[in-house]
């Protein structure tokens, strides 16, 4: 039986790094922390759809005989479920067949997770194998915005920014591959930063998709997401790719980032047309940033013309090669049967891809990544909206599409974001608007690789200038 002491009406006005000061000064305990979180997953998660997984003994247990002395020691968290593995505990993927498949042991980013003190009691739900522009699966249903349940959570981090938005718990984690932190950060009003490639550890992997998948968080405070960075990042020597060392990036916080240059675009990549909503956002954005002392100037990053095609070519033949190493953990060769038909049309896209064919379309790639890189040579900062569009109804999404209605959907939805994993600068998502609907609309800054304490500088001016902690959605813990 649970016992409860902390007020769920307490709970969620917390940060987590506030909730750590409240365990670290005895004023309550990790236990009770824990039950408030579950308390709270009870509470609102039905309508939600975020938490599809909890584990209260183990969470006990870690408390009882694991947990250390970190900044975050006896703070509730959810794992993302996806790549980062808790030893006992399945990493589904939202795909059935995972569903029974539990690691033998923790993942690099895990451990560090544990050793900040962090006591994670459930997983969060994702798009089956991270495949959808929507948070939605067969092992799990569909996820849905607590600003407004006809919505969708983002992809594929969903589950999480869900969970953060609702207050279940205070930050969560996720990964991005093509802006799985910063557009479910978007369409929830969470803050959401993607580090630079190889700042946190992808181990044992070695690499996940040549290093434009990241780790990390989505928080409500943008100190939470400093504080948990400096605990989790570092080269390990199992993977490819390690970023330089960092600095202590909660240090960051509060210091004056000084007359930044920004370059400023609502031109979507490619193409896409961007929604008024997504642009007025940014002009806000451009209002505020002038007041603060900052220089705004127009400035569109213009791509090599084949970067969306190498792009999609390396994305199918890295789905493709996960799929593979599937079927060796499963024992078994996969066949239709085991996906929605356009995934596997994904797959077998990719299975007909050449290892030629994926250099060429890395060497594209690196021109991407040359040509966003750029930028910075000249500016501090590049401001863009997060996503093309507002937060979208449920149905927007097809059902049933080709693999090339798929990715054209994706052009129209969130252009803006993959382009900076392609070239592994830090972007963040920030949550300064809401429009007429009084739905949350993100917007998004990048810098040059490893320059996130620049990002968190910015970061902590803007909240500080419009803080969004009060904005709390309709679906919410202690909402009225």
């Amino acid at each position: 039986m649970r016992v409860i002491t902390v007020q769920l009406s307490d709970y969620q006005t917390y940060d987590a790094t506030g909730l750590a000061q409240l365990v670290a000064t005895g004023e309550v305990s990790a236990d009770e922390l824990l039950s408030a979180a579950l308390e709270a997953v009870d509470a609102v998660n039905q309508p939600l759809n975020a938490v599809v997984a909890t584990f209260e003994d183990e969470a006990r247990r870690f408390i009882r005989e694991e947990m250390k002395d970190g900044p975050f020691k006896g703070v509730p968290f959810l794992l993302k479920d996806l790549t980062a593995h808790y030893a006992g505990q399945p990493t589904g993927a939202g795909w059935p067949p995972r569903a029974f498949l539990k690691p033998d042991a923790d993942s690099e980013l895990v451990r560090r997770f544990k050793k900040a003190g962090l006591v994670t009691f459930g997983k969060t739900a994702v798009p089956e194998l991270a495949m959808d522009w929507t948070t939605r699966s067969r092992a799990h249903g569909v996820t849905n915005n607590p600003w407004d349940v006809t919505r969708t959570a983002g992809t594929s981090s969903g589950g999480t920014a869900a969970a953060v938005a609702a207050g279940i718990v205070p930050m969560g984690h996720g990964n991005d591959g093509g802006g799985s932190i910063r557009v479910p950060s978007s369409v929830c009003g969470c803050f959401g930063l993607k580090p630079t490639r190889g700042r946190n550890p992808v181990a044992p992997s070695g690499s996940t998709w040549q290093g434009m998948l990241v780790e990390h968080a989505l928080t409500r405070s943008v100190r939470d997401s400093a504080a948990l960075l400096d605990a989790t990042a570092g080269a390990h020597p199992g993977q490819f790719f390690n970023s330089p060392a960092g600095g202590n990036f909660r240090t960051e916080l509060g210091v004056d980032p000084g007359s930044l240059r920004i370059a400023v675009s609502t031109r979507a990549p490619y193409g896409a047309p961007t929604h008024p909503d997504c642009a007025a956002a940014v002009a806000e954005t451009v209002r505020l940033l002038e007041d603060l002392g900052h220089v705004c100037e127009k400035h569109d990053i213009d791509l090599p013309a084949d970067g969306w095609d190498a792009f999609e070519t390396f994305i199918l033949a890295e789905y493709a090669t996960d799929m593979k190493l599937e079927a060796q953990a499963l024992g078994r060769a996969l066949t239709e049967a085991d996906f929605p038909p356009m995934l596997w049309d994904m797959i077998e896209a990719g299975n007909r891809i050449s290892a030629v064919d994926v250099n060429v379309a890395t060497t594209r790639l690196h021109a991407v990544a040359a040509a966003v890189n750029a930028t910075f040579s000249r500016y501090d900062v590049f401001l863009s909206p997060t996503l093309a569009q507002p937060p979208l109804p449920h149905e927007a999404f097809p059902q049933a599409t080709s693999m090339r209605g798929h990715y054209e959907f994706y052009l129209s939805w969130m252009p803006f974001t993959h382009i900076f994993n392609v070239s592994g600068a830090p972007a963040m998502s920030v949550p300064l608007a809401w429009n007429g609907e009084g739905l949350p609309i993100g917007v998004q800054f990048a810098a040059a690789p490893a320059a996130e304490g620049l990002l968190f500088r910015l970061a902590s001016q803007l909240e500080a200038a419009r803080p969004w902690a009060a904005r709390r959605p309709p679906i919410s813990v202690g909402a009225k």
